[in-house]
Order: C-alpha cells, then structure tokens, then sequence
C-alpha cells in the first residue's frame, strides 16, 4: 500500500475512531460499585475497551496519516487570480453589505431587548423556555465537538501531501469555521427568539401593530445574522486565499453542512417528540388546551419551537447560503479551467458574491419596510407578504445592476466560440427569484388554512382520523409531484439560455440558487416569527395574561384589543409563513446540490459514456442512492417515537401521581420533560451522522466514480421528492386542526378535533424532523462526493485500499444501523409493565 493509500485509510480511521469514542460518550455512565457493579460488569468492560479501541485507532491514525498523506486526492489546480484595484473595489462593496447585516441585525436586537418583557409570570414561563433552550444547544454542541474535532485532523492529514501545509491548514480551519459559524447563527437565532416572545406576547395586551412588528423584528435578527456572518466568512477566505480559496471553502461549506444536519436532526427530535407528548395526552386523553400549564409537556413543547425552528432553520438556511456560494466559485473557476481563459475565472467568481450582497442589502430594506395597523382583521401575511415582494423586487433591480456594471461580465463573456453577454447573467438568478415567488405561493396553497386542500383535509376529520391522514397524504404526494415540475422548469430554463453548454449551464444553475437565495435575510425572519409568535401564545396561555391583565384595570377603561386573538393570529400566520419558508428550504437545497453534483462530475473526470445508465454499476449507485432518504427518514422518524413514547409515559405519570394537577393546586414537573427530550435528541444523531458520510464513501470505493455521480442523482432526486411530501403533508394536518380549533364542527374537543390532533400529531415529526433534516443531508453527501472524487478516481486499480475502505464503512453503517434499533418501544412498553428478567434481577439484589 503506497504512502496515498495510508495517509487516506489513515483518515477514515480517525473518523472511525471518532465515531466509536462519540458513541461511548453518550452510553457511558461513572464506574458502578458494589452489586451494581458486579450486575453490570461486563457492559462496563465492553465500554472500557471500546474507549481503548478508539484512542488506540486514532494514535495508529495520526501516525499513518503523518507518514504519508493522500496522494490519491485530485491534484486541483490553483486558479490564477489577478486583484487590481477594481477587485478590492467589488469585495470591499460585498465586505459593507456584510458588515450592514450584522449591524442592522444588533439595531433590531437592541429595540426588541428595549420593550418591556411582560409580568413576572410571563418572565418565569419565559426564562424557563429559555433556559431549556439554552442548556439544550449547549449539550449538543459539547457532544458533537470530538466529532468536528478529529474531521478537522482528519481532513488536514487528508489533504496535507497534495495541497501542502498551507492550504491543509486552510481547509482543516475552514472546516471549523464552517461549524461554528452555523452554530453561532443557529444560537442567536434562538436566543433572540427567545427573548422576542415574551416580548411579542407582552405587546399582545395593548397593541397589535407592536406585537406583530416585534415578532418579525425578533425574527429577522436570526435573517441578518445568518446572512452576515456566511457572506463574511467566505469573503475573508477568499481574501486570504485568492486563487486557492475554491479548496478552502469546500471545507467551509462542508463544516456548515455537518453541522446544519446534527441541529435540524436533534433539534427535530426534540421539538416534535415533545410536541407528539404533550398533544396526545393533553389534548386528546385530557381534553385541555395545547399550552395549559398542567401539561407537563409544555415547556419542553416551547423549548422544542426554539431549538428546532429557529436554531434549526437558522443554520439550516445558513448553509443553503454558503453551500450554494461555494458551488459557484467552484463552478466559475472550473468554467474557466475548461475555457483555457483564467481571465474568465475572476469575474465569475466575483459575480456570486456580488449577488448575495445585493440580497443583503434588499432583505435589509425589505424588513425596514414591515409595518403593521391597530386593525385586528387585518391578516398579518398581508404586510409580511408585501414585504417579501419588495425584497424579491430590489433583488432584482440590484442583479441586473450587477451583471451590467460588474468588469468582465459587462462585456461579455465568450465559451466555444459564442458570446454570452450580462443579460445571460441577469437572466439565470432571476428565475432563481421567480422561482423563490412561485414556490412561496404554491406551498402556501397547499398549507393554507384558507385554500382548498386544508379544507378537503378539515372535512375528512368527519369519518375519523383515518380517512384525514390519507387526505393528508394524498395531498403531499400531489404537491411533491408539483414541486419538482416547478424546479425542473427552472433547471430546463436555465439549459435552454445556455445554449446546451454543459459547464455554463451548471455554473446558471447555480447563479439561480443564489438568486432564489436572495431574499434569505427576509425569508428566515418570516420563519423565525412562527416559533416566536407560537411561544408568545404559549406564554401569553401558562401565565394567564388575560386575567392578570383585567385584574389590574380595577374597573378604568380596558383595552379594545383582545389579546388572546392577537396572539392567536399571529400564530396561525406563523404556521403558514413556517410551511413558506419550509418550500423555500428544499427548494435551494436541491439547487445547490445539483450544482455541488455538477462540481463532483468535473472532479471526477466524469463523461457521458461514463455516466450512461447503460452501465449497471451507475444503475446500482441511483438506487442506493435513491434508497437513503428513505433511511434516513426511518431513523428521525423512529426517534420522535421513541422520545415520544417516553414523553407520553411521563406525562401520564405525573398526572397519575401528582395530586392537584388537574385541579391546579400542584405544578407538574417540566424539567423532567426537557430532560427526557433533551437526551433523546442527543442518543439519535449518530445513525444519521454515519448514514450521510459513509453510505457515499462507500459506493464511491466499492463500486467506483460513476456509481457514486448516480448515488448523488438518486439521493437528489428522491430527497426532494419527500422532503416536499413530507413538509406539506404535515403542513396541512396542522392546519386543518387549527382550522377546526377556531370553530369548524363545534371546535375544540369534538371528535372532529381529536382525529384532527392524530393527524397534525402523525405530521409533527414529517413536517419538523425528517422532512427538513433532506435539505442538509443531500447536500452533506454532495460535498463528501466532491471532497472523495478525486481519491476514488486515483485508487481505482488499488483494489486493498478499496477492500478497506468499503469494510470499514459497511461496519460503521451496520453499527449505526444496530444503534438505532436499541430500545425500541416493545423493549420500552416491558420494561414499564416489568419484565420476567429485570424482576428476577431485582431478587437477586434484594438477597444480596
């Protein structure tokens, strides 16, 4: 084996290494004594060698990856890059629009944090939203840092031989960064999420028009924070960097990427399994409201809404918006490699960062825009709506500015002989706009609780929960089927204005991501103001606003402003600007990942004879391919039950066994809750951490480069696909039982709204766990394909190095598999009624 294939076997064992010190850490408990530990010993000897196994692997690791490091990676050219003046020029104007987002984000932060956070009982119910939300995120991230940490190694070793220590370091720092920029936009999404629901719920009381502004205002703190901080960050790489910088921010969208994936899949599991508890024992078996504060589940419920919906989608969205830049640069270069014009390769990578400042600067004046009334019929979409046209339509206005002022577009570029001039360049992120506009409309017609299809899915509660969960499901088949029309008519747009061109056609694709993704600062604060405005209504409920509120008025002249209906509105706005933003979500993630496949092919030195479906193993890698969403969603979805069944336990539980509950002289235990939820979403990252990393390793070694590039369509193709059936699905159950609620067939606690709450329940861990937790996973796997092309192609004769590799993936996936399969709810349901061995264990320790 030459020094290539050690230095990379070297680094998949790290990463091996890693895995089995990381499932160690969650499993691991202080040595036991005594009985306990004479009952235990042999568990506790299997971990012990286990820790030993691991650090001795990543020792052996490190040792092979300094002796030799992998030459098997494609040996990438550096882009010559020349910055004059007029350089500096455009990147000091993307550098300000950055700079404005952040310091228009702590403008917002700073006149929401001003407004009064309500009555002590709003702050209490408030702080312990905000401590559970807290102490979650902070949990995650010290579970996931081993992890990022020995990447980071792994990938400096990885890339050391072939790109050299400078840029190894770049990639191994650009890794990290990568991480903890999403995790930074993910917490002051959150955090600021927290602090503008009270607030929100606050601002209910006497003015609607300042709860509805506080809310977005709350909301589009994340938006700016998001944008600034990823535009940043890619900017000063490639400042650093120049011509190496392409390497650089694979590595950087790559960080972003991992992590984006491990917040919306613990943070999915969290929010929904703690949603599912609180809904089927209060509202169903209890028929008491969704935020009654003798719901035990209730605040982990709120909790869930920060750490999934707002820390989720922010870095979520925050890498929607790195990954799809990075696939630019990287296509603009190749564009120009392939031309033999390194003229060409600075104004095409220019114009992505150009486009995501004009975004900044047009969903900055779009949130500026927001204005609400003292009109409590007034639909609060309708200013959040008005908003987000204006966005979409400054976005525009600056594009085109941009491609016709930009030097080297402005003139035209010339590829195989034909002239493409800058309105080729206007054209391509505009339909990326158009479709951002269309998606938006089509998910709202689908989750709309004023639209047919919500009404379809209200009226099937009639006959039961049975025919309404089909509805429902009918309903989400159909508006996948609608949604991959829409982003293929895009796509075939794009094909046609480029005349066929391959490259050029690709690097399009990717100009119409980050078109689509101009409006992100505007379209995460319409996201981030649906958890807000459900926990204003959530603390608006618990600390009985209203009453106090009344109480204090001692007979002067009350508000004409109800606040509970304030509240109420909101919410329901929220539901639907959440599905909005939810469309928005896949959408850009399966552009930027067609564009990071159309990266991989060129990496991988892939032709058309190569990559024909004539060919089996290509055949076999779309329907691996094809097959992993499937998985990974048998994986979130798995966990949401068994939290949720724990949760369901619990609460039950502490009804039977807390007097006063009911009667309200007693406080259930909230904490309890939060803690179950919080070590759930913990336990169940593994399986699909290990499922977006390996499962591609694997048929990239085993079967070869072209499998891999019909893996990556396939995972493409159906991951779109049920991210949309999954999102408006879910969607619409919720809808039609908010619907219901409001009064449809009698309301609340009919047995039209209890099949409705089985429905939105049966779409909780659909619409908020695995449906979102696609858009990082595909685009995980894409840039792993993009980060191996060129050691796949390189060990295509060295059939030991493949052996390997492919065994040591197949044993990971197989105990990620296995891990996720470990107390499942028949082991669960035994082990509450006692189980024959754990009763004879008890005996036996009694005899002691």
């Amino acid at each position: 084996m030459d020094a290539g294939a050690f230095g990379l076997f070297a680094g998949l064992t790290i990463f091996a290494s890693c895995l089995i010190m990381s499932v160690i850490k969650i499993t691991d408990k202080s040595r036991p004594a005594g009985a306990a530990m004479r009952r235990s010993a042999l568990p506790y000897c299997i971990r012990r060698l286990g820790r030993t196994l691991g650090r001795g692997c990543l020792a052996t690791g490190l040792l092979l990856a300094g002796s030799g490091a992998s030459q098997a990676q494609s040996e990438s050219t550096t882009v010559p890059l020349t910055f004059t003046t007029s350089v500096y020029e455009v990147l000091g104007f993307v550098l300000l629009a950055a700079l404005a987002a952040l310091v228009y984000g702590f403008i917002l932060r700073a006149q929401v944090l001003k407004l009064s956070a309500g009555s002590a009982a709003m702050q209490e119910v408030g702080q312990a939203i905000r401590d559970g939300a807290l102490a979650y995120l902070a949990k995650q991230v010290r579970t996931m840092l081993p992890l990022v940490g020995i990447l980071a190694v792994a990938l400096f070793f990885f890339y050391l031989k072939t790109y050299g220590l400078t840029i190894a370091v770049g990639i191994a720092l650009a890794f990290l960064a990568g991480v903890a920029l999403s995790y930074t936009a993910g917490y002051i999404g959150m955090g600021m999420a927290v602090a503008g629901n009270q607030r929100t719920a606050n601002q209910a009381l006497t003015t609607y028009k300042g709860a509805l502004e506080t809310a977005f205002k709350s909301g589009a703190v994340a938006g700016m924070m998001t944008v600034g901080l990823g535009l940043l960050g890619a900017t000063i790489i490639f400042l650093i960097f120049k011509g190496d910088a392409m390497k650089v921010l694979v590595g950087f969208g790559f960080g972003g990427s991992l992590a984006a994936l491990f917040m919306r899949v613990g943070g999915g599991i969290f929010t929904k399994s703690a949603d599912v508890g609180a809904d089927l024992v209060g509202k169903v078996e209890h028929s008491i409201p969704e935020d009654d504060p003798r719901n035990a589940a209730t605040i982990a419920d709120n909790v869930g809404d920060n750490v999934g919906d707002c820390a989720g989608m922010a870095a979520d969205v925050f890498e929607s918006y790195l990954v799809t830049l990075v696939a630019a640069l990287l296509l603009g270069a190749a564009v120009a490699t392939y031309t033999h014009t390194p003229a060409l390769a600075l104004p095409l990578i220019l114009l992505p960062l150009v486009i995501h400042g004009v975004g900044i600067f047009a969903s900055v004046i779009g949130v500026a825009s927001l204005r609400g009334k003292e009109d409590i019929n007034l639909d609060p979409l309708t200013p959040i709506n008005r908003g987000f046209w204006l966005t979409g339509l400054l976005a525009t206005v600056g594009l085109t500015a941009a491609a016709f002022l930009l030097p080297g577009i402005k003139e035209g570029i010339v590829v195989d002989g034909r002239l493409y001039g800058p309105v080729y360049f206007v054209i391509a992120p505009v339909i990326g706009v158009i479709l951002a506009l269309v998606i938006g409309k089509q998910t709202e017609y689908f989750t709309g609780s004023d639209k047919r299809p919500v009404n379809e899915v209200a009226h099937a509660s009639q006959t039961g929960p049975a025919t309404l969960i089909l509805s429902g499901f009918s309903l989400g088949l159909e508006s996948a089927a609608w949604g991959a029309a829409v982003i293929v008519a895009a796509l075939f747009s794009i094909v046609l204005l480029f005349g066929g061109n391959a490259l050029l056609s690709a690097y399009g694709i990717a100009l119409a991501g980050l078109g689509l993704l101009t409006t992100t600062g505007y379209v995460l604060a319409m996201d981030t103001f649906g958890p807000i405005s459900d926990n204003a209504q959530g603390i608006f409920e618990m600390s009985g606003a209203m009453s106090e509120y009344h109480a204090n008025l001692n007979g002067s002249v009350p508000s004409t402003l109800p606040g509970d209906k304030v509240v109420s509105k909101l919410d329901s706005a929220g539901n639907t600007t959440k599905a909005l933003t939810k469309g928005f979500a896949i959408a850009t993630a399966v552009i930027a990942a067609v564009a990071l496949f159309q990266g991989f092919v060129t990496d991988a030195h892939l032709t058309p004879k190569d990559f024909s479906l004539v060919e089996p193993k290509v055949f076999i890698g779309l329907l691996i391919g094809g097959a992993a969403p499937y998985l990974f969603c048998s994986f979130a979805i798995n966990a949401v039950s068994r939290a949720a069944f724990q949760l369901v336990e619990e609460v039950r539980r502490q009804f039977r066994e807390i007097p006063g509950i009911m009667e309200r002289t007693a406080k259930p235990d909230y904490g309890r809750c939060v803690e179950i939820a919080t070590a759930a979403a913990q336990k169940e990252l593994l399986g699909p951490g290990v499922l977006a990393i390996c499962l591609p390793i694997l048929v990239g070694f085993g079967l070869g480069a072209p499998a891999l590039g019909g893996y990556l369509a396939g995972a493409i193709v159906s991951g779109q696909l049920m991210a949309v059936l999954l999102a408006n699905s879910g969607g619409a159950w919720d809808n039609a039982k908010k619907k219901i609620e409001d009064g449809m067939f009698g309301g609340k606690g009919t047995d039209q709204h209890k099949a409705s709450v089985i429905g939105d329940t049966v779409g909780d861990p659909f619409k908020d766990t695995a449906g979102p937790a696609l858009n990082p996973l595909i685009k995980v796997m894409n840039l792993v394909g993009v980060l191996i092309a060129g050691a796949v192609v390189g060990s295509e004769q060295n059939m030991p190095v493949r052996l390997g590799i492919s065994a040591l993936m197949i044993a990971l996936l197989a105990g990620a598999i296995l891990f996720s399969k470990r107390g499942g709810l028949a082991e669960m349901a035994d082990k509450e009624a006692g189980e024959p061995e754990t009763i004879a264990e008890a005996k036996q320790t009694q005899a002691r």
